[in-house]
């Protein structure tokens, strides 16, 4: 069956001026929200989410406790005005709950929740806006809002959605593109290459997966060089704050550590 929109033209730009590779414009705040430990609200073009993160802290009950890592605690809520159908999503709502878990199950391998036993990290994403790939932006935003609250990761998680038309495949989705297109959403640590989540909701050639698997990881790469400078920027403004005595010299280690990290890449 054919699309029943223009997905992309005889000259190869998509709905929105977009190329078959081109990602979204992408905007990341790591402002501090309220009485959260750490907070990122990032946008992907038309869809925008905001994480708030509380903890470790100590679990709310007891049974829900493990003694030798924190348990993650995961809490979707989305805005009734997020998009044009005007829908109430509860938290029962198998969406949301759908939602929640992918964003639980692909962040306990990279949390390093052994620092932490008997002890609980929550994480809340409220969507405010969609335009598609809702689960990439809370993945980003999620990882963006743990290192805003110090929790050590093992690596910056970056997702990355991508679909394929006739032959040609596309990365980073719209709402437009996401109901006429097969499509999946990559999660990857760009540093070691390791795949935490791949999820599709439709149905993929398999001659396709693998370049789409491929140009999403490279795409990961993208966007992990935006997550790390936001992260950059935020705390080279937290250092510039600081009331303190020595501040040259403080930015001056502040910057050695940003050496470090350039050569680590």
């Amino acid at each position: 069956m054919g699309s029943r929109v223009e997905i992309l033209n005889d000259d190869g730009y998509r709905s929105d001026g977009r190329r078959q590779y081109e990602l979204r414009e992408i905007t990341i705040d790591l402002s501090q929200r309220g009485a959260a430990d750490g907070s990122a609200m990032i946008t992907h073009g038309l869809t925008q989410v905001l994480v708030t993160v509380f903890g470790p802290r100590e679990a709310k009950m007891r049974s829900h406790t493990l003694h030798d890592r924190a348990v993650l605690n995961v809490e979707v809520n989305i805005a009734p005005f997020s998009t044009g159908e005007r829908r109430r999503r509860t938290r029962g709502d198998k969406r949301v709950l759908e939602l929640a878990s992918a964003i639980k199950s692909t962040f306990e391998p990279v949390v390093q929740t052994s620092l932490y036993p008997r002890s609980q990290i929550d994480i809340y994403v409220h969507v405010l806006q969609q335009d598609g790939g809702l689960l990439q932006a809370s993945i980003n935003g999620t990882t963006l809002a743990l290192v805003s609250a110090g929790i050590p990761l093992l690596d910056l998680l970056c997702s990355v959605s991508g679909g394929v038309h006739s032959a040609s495949p596309l990365l980073d989705l719209t709402t437009l593109e996401e109901n006429d297109l097969p499509h999946l959403t990559v999660a990857v640590m760009p540093k070691s290459g390791k795949v935490t989540l791949v999820s599709m909701e439709t149905r993929l050639h398999v001659d396709r997966f693998g370049e789409m698997f491929r140009l999403a990881c490279d795409a990961a790469k993208v966007i992990h060089g935006e997550m790390k400078k936001a992260v950059k920027a935020r705390t080279q403004k937290l250092v510039n704050a600081m009331d303190v005595g020595p501040g040259a010299k403080l930015q001056g280690d502040f910057a050695d550590r940003d050496d470090e990290m350039d050569m680590m890449e």
